[in-house]
């Protein structure tokens, strides 16, 4: 049977891990129950061991060496594995089991995805649960790591290292308004949709926040007379209102078959967004989660054609990983 090199342990992993996963001793130390001497010292360890700096300390935290990075996700699956080999999580049964699941996304988030997963589960996990929570309300790196929130999908371009995202699909932004208002017309003119009212959505935490940044430099002035934090209200104040609001189509197609609203193509080249399945790799094995992410591909996933849809974010096509489950995404 293999051994572990002399001087090495489990325990000295799991620092190397968690050091690797916050870049921070003090974070680690907090995330692993230890003082941070200890967590020091057992770098230390680890360094005599390997012949390695593992770690170089800079301004912005602990930079990890090449060493490190290649073995560190390699590490926390390893890790990952015997924990559930331990406590017999070797399996997932979907249809006996009573798990309650907890997803990170949006209000639009919510409305497009949770009635076709609420119907999914019930024919096939009835004993299965669903909890969501907002990316803004949390520090959802870390509750990601720590397992508290099992999976986010939406528009989320700051959960990078350490982290899968498999897209799921393509989304642009359009202009949403009420019905009969002047821009109602099949193609509107940048002047127009600059002498407009607007209202926008400053949703934290998210990517969308970005598109006001693409207006801005496309030397597009607003004159922007409400601002709110999420999309929920916002169908019922265009319909009742002047007001122009940029918003992903997902959103305004929803609306417009509930309200008196139009949408039309955004006179601004914004760029299509990816809507995403963002899951820690920690977790990457984990067969619950496996089975949650492959149940959510089957029911949101469309089409077009990327090789490098399931990768670990942020690599290109030379560090992509192969899809799991013979899902091509």
């Amino acid at each position: 049977m293999p051994e572990l090199p002399s001087g090495l342990d489990l325990n000295l992993l799991r620092v190397l891990v968690q050091v690797h996963q916050d870049r921070k001793v003090s974070l680690a130390a907090e995330h692993l129950g230890m003082s941070q001497p200890a967590v020091s010292s057992a770098l230390r360890r680890l360094r005599a061991v390997t012949g390695d700096k593992l770690f170089v300390p800079t301004a912005r935290g602990m930079q990890p060496t090449p060493l490190t990075e290649q073995i560190a996700p390699r590490l926390a699956a390893a890790l990952a594995s015997i924990g559930d080999t331990m406590s017999g999580q070797v399996a997932f049964d979907a249809g006996t089991s009573t798990r309650c699941f907890t997803l990170a996304m949006t209000d639009i988030g919510e409305c497009h995805f949770l009635p076709p997963l609420a119907r999914l589960l019930r024919e096939r996990a009835p004993g299965v649960s669903l909890a969501t929570v907002r990316n803004t309300a949390i520090n959802l790196r870390f509750a990601m790591e720590q397992g508290k929130v099992d999976l986010a999908l939406g528009h989320l371009p700051d959960l990078s290292n350490d982290f899968h995202q498999r897209v799921l699909f393509m989304q642009r932004y359009v202009c949403l308004f009420r019905k009969g208002h002047p821009l109602d017309v099949p193609e509107i003119a940048l002047q127009q949709y600059a002498q407009a009212e607007h209202a926008i959505v400053l949703s934290v935490g998210t990517g969308h926040g970005r598109v006001d940044e693409v207006i801005e430099r496309a030397g597009v002035q607003r004159r922007i007379l409400l601002r709110v934090p999420h999309f929920v209200a916002l169908a019922d104040v265009l319909e009742d209102s002047d007001l122009v609001a940029t918003v992903p189509e997902v959103f305004a197609r929803r609306s417009v078959r509930r309200f008196h609203l139009s949408y039309r193509p955004h006179p601004v080249a914004l760029p299509p967004i990816e809507i995403g399945l963002f899951w820690h790799t920690t977790y990457h094995r984990d067969p619950a989660s496996v089975w949650l992410r492959e149940l959510i591909a089957d029911a949101f996933f469309e089409a077009p054609a990327d090789p490098r849809r399931h990768r670990p974010v942020g690599e290109g096509a030379a560090g992509s990983v192969a899809p799991e489950g013979g899902f091509s995404r």
